[in-house]
Formats: structure tokens, C-alpha cells, sequence
């Protein structure tokens, strides 16, 4: 069995929670009489709503449904979720590795089945080199040791064997023109990365367009954003619905309110709208990474 066809821990208490939730609710039963029911505290019933919690046990998701009149058709699909909180994908043992608040991010993408994002700055984590990385890694974290910088690449060289080892992975970029030109690392290394860059876009399940300069477009007030579409499930009624991730420099932000998800596509939309094309796009690159080899 593939990763693919597992549930990662973290993705799995995603869909539990969010499917307690949502019985909750729709079930009229107050929040006080179901943390009463499975003896836990309000914090602790918040937690494993949002899919953040470990430590909930077979017999109290089986009390939760009991209250809320689940079929036992939907208590088993349940139950099933529940069993995959003990899977762990390979990123966990990389875990003290992981940059506070992105193991989350970690198991929701390994889940994903499309992303489609615009990056006004930096280049996306999946189609960077790992001269990049580690240039980025050296900037933004001085005093890191030299094992934690590899860890990280060796994390990132993971993700990434996604893109050619996954055939109905579906990678959409939007990448500003300004991060094309950003020197990261020095010319050499980002000659090397824009070349890298070309070639990925090449690639049949990988769409890359950059939006020039000279062009006044939404992503301007937007800023950095992921949209993470997810494959259908063997039961429909645990379907994932999408999430919108935004970075931000002390935490990070998971948006899936239909509204929310519904802007950030018209963003998209209307980003693309001041885009070059493909192979426009992909002539822009190259000219550029010549631009950074001349300018070593």
C-alpha cells in the first residue's frame, strides 16, 4: 500500500474532527453536554474538532455518535478514520526537523491530489534546488546546525519526488516575476534553480505561468497563498473540501469556509488572467537565469 492510499495521522484527525463537528452541530447537541459525555474539558473537545488532538479512544467516538444519532454506517467510517491516527507517513521521522506549526501543512499535502498557488517572492517549497533551500535555510535561521539545514533539504527532496513519482499529482504555479530575479544564494544558484525551474515546467501534470513586471494584478494585495484540493474518498460523506494555506512569518493560516476558498479562486483566477503563458513563461525563465549567470 501506497502513501497515497493510506491516511497520514495528521490528515486522518483532520477529517475525524471535522466530521464530529459537523454532527455535532447539525445534532442540536451543545458542546457542554458532549465533552460531559466523553469526560474531557472544552480545550480538549476544541482540539479534537479541528483535528488537533491524539488522545481519543474507540469507545468515546462511539458515546459522541451515540448522542448525536449517527447511523451506524457513518459511527464505522468513523471508527475506520480513527484507526488511521496510528499511520505515520515518512515525514514523521524527520519530525524535529519540521519548522513549528507546518507538520499540519506536511500532512494535508501529502494528502492533496492538486495545488495551485501564487508565489510573489520566493519559489514554491516543491520546485526549489537544494542550493536555494539551503541558502533560504542559512538566511532566515542563522543559528541553525548544519544537521537540521540537511534535514530539511532531505525533507523538501521528499516532497518534491512527488512530482515525478505521482502521476495524478496536479501542481499549478503562479509565480510573481520578482522571484525570479531575487539572487538567492548568487547568481550561480539561481541560475541552476531557473534552469531546474524550466525544466519541472515541462513536466505533463505541472503548469508554471509568471506574472511580469509592469502589470497591476490582485496577487499585489493577496500575497503568498496555497489552494490544496484533495481525491475523492471511497465514502463520499467524508469527503475532504478544500484549504487554503497562507503563510505568515509567526504562524500560519488553514482557510476552508466555502467563502473564503470561493475569493481565493477568483484570485486565482484573475491572477492567471495577467499571466504570461507557458511557454512564454518558460522563455522568460531561461532569458532570466542567463541574466544571473552573466551577472556572477
Amino acid at each position: 500500500m501506497t502513501d497515497r492510499e493510506k491516511t497520514d495521522s495528521t490528515f486522518a484527525r483532520r477529517m475525524l474532527g471535522r466530521q464530529l463537528r459537523h454532527l455535532r452541530e447539525t445534532s442540536g447537541v451543545s458542546v457542554q453536554t458532549a465533552r460531559q459525555a466523553i469526560g474531557v474539558g472544552h480545550q480538549t473537545l476544541w482540539r479534537l474538532e479541528t483535528g488537533q488532538s491524539t488522545r481519543i479512544s474507540a469507545l468515546q467516538v462511539r458515546e459522541l455518535c451515540r448522542i448525536y444519532k449517527a447511523t451506524q454506517e457513518v459511527t464505522d467510517v468513523l471508527l475506520e478514520l480513527l484507526g488511521g491516527l496510528s499511520y505515520k507517513s515518512w515525514w514523521h521521522a524527520y519530525r524535529e526537523a519540521v519548522p513549528k506549526d507546518f507538520d499540519l501543512y506536511l500532512g494535508l499535502e501529502i494528502a492533496a491530489g492538486r495545488f495551485m498557488s501564487y508565489a510573489p517572492t520566493l519559489l514554491p517549497g516543491l520546485v526549489q534546488t537544494q542550493p536555494y533551500r539551503r541558502a533560504m535555510a542559512w538566511s532566515g535561521n542563522p543559528g541553525m546546525s548544519s544537521i537540521e539545514v540537511e534535514q530539511r533539504i532531505e525533507i523538501a527532496a521528499r516532497r518534491q519526488s512527488r512530482l515525478r513519482d505521482d502521476p495524478d499529482l496536479q501542481l499549478d504555479l503562479l509565480v510573481s516575476e520578482a522571484a525570479l530575479h531575487h539572487r538567492i544564494g548568487g547568481g550561480a544558484v539561481m541560475a541552476e534553480q531557473l534552469r531546474y525551474l524550466a525544466e519541472v515546467s515541462r513536466l505533463p501534470n505541472v503548469s508554471l505561468r509568471t506574472v511580469p513586471f509592469g502589470t497591476t494584478h490582485v496577487g499585489l494585495e493577496v500575497g503568498l497563498f496555497v489552494l490544496l484540493e484533495f481525491p475523492e474518498q471511497h465514502n463520499t460523506w467524508t469527503a475532504e473540501p478544500p484549504v487554503v494555506y497562507v503563510q505568515g512569518y509567526t504562524s500560519d493560516q488553514y482557510l476552508e469556509r466555502p467563502e473564503e476558498i470561493a475569493r481565493y479562486r477568483d484570485a486565482a483566477s484573475r491572477i492567471k488572467q495577467s499571466a504570461l503563458g507557458e511557454h512564454e513563461t518558460r522563455d522568460l525563465v531561461l532569458k532570466i537565469a542567463k541574466e544571473h549567470d552573466e551577472q556572477r
